[in-house]
């Protein structure tokens, strides 16, 4: 019972979005295979890495309200204070927006950066330029969601990039959401953009890696030292 256990442990869970993509992958491999086998092999190593982007691993998220934890994994790409998308019906003032690139290996699984109750949820279509471009937030195609907070209203924008054409939110209007609870799915390669109001400060700094539910990316002052955590 101890090795299944320790089996289990080191196995990641995939998201069962990715379950298709991953046949498909396997199947077109096999059917490749019978023509040339070398691209059977090919096709093996792209399921593999189909398996991989679809790992959906536990996490342990700090509960406290005055902090916000990573929605995504991967790289820290801007954080500064702009003007937030006019679909959040945030106002014009700048917020803290803090981004975070995904590539074709990070996970893609988003978590809620804070609990609350999503106000509502307005999806965009546009462009699929770079995602990691400044402009992407205002041209790339995206899904953004406005989540009422204790520390006020945040918005959470899920962009699209070169390769990703799919953005899955599985949340609707009215949804209460933890901190670090599964929200949505970016398919191969993306970003996230937090944006938060006054009295938050940033906890990253640009280039630094970030894991989705657990790294902590901005926090207000007046919040505890030390607090619980969950896993998920």
């Amino acid at each position: 019972m101890d090795i299944l256990t320790s089996i289990r442990n080191v196995l990641v869970p995939i998201h069962r979005a990715g379950y298709p993509f991953i046949a498909a992958f396997f199947v077109a491999s096999v059917i490749l295979g019978f023509f040339w086998q070398p691209l059977f092999w090919i096709g093996l190593i792209l399921t593999l890495w189909c398996v991989l982007f679809f790992r959906d691993p536990e996490r342990v998220t700090p509960l406290a309200d005055h902090v916000t934890v990573s929605p995504a994994d991967g790289r820290v790409s801007l954080v500064g204070h702009v003007s937030p998308p006019a679909e959040l019906e945030l106002g014009p003032d700048p917020m803290l927006r803090i981004s975070i690139f995904m590539n074709v290996f990070d996970c893609h699984v988003n978590r809620a950066p804070m609990r609350g109750r999503i106000a509502r949820i307005a999806y965009r279509e546009g462009e699929f330029k770079n995602a990691e471009l400044d402009k992407a937030s205002e041209v790339n195609e995206r899904n953004s969601m406005v989540i009422e907070t204790p520390r006020g209203e945040i918005g959470v924008v899920q962009i699209a990039g070169l390769v990703a054409r799919r953005i899955l939110c599985f949340a609707a209007t009215g949804d209460r959401l933890e901190a670090g609870e599964r929200f949505g799915l970016i398919r191969f390669g993306s970003r996230l953009d937090i944006y938060l109001p006054e009295g938050a400060k940033p906890r990253v700094a640009e280039g630094q890696k970030a894991v989705a539910g657990e790294t902590v990316i901005a926090e207000f002052a007046d919040g505890p030292s030390t607090y619980p955590a969950r896993r998920d």
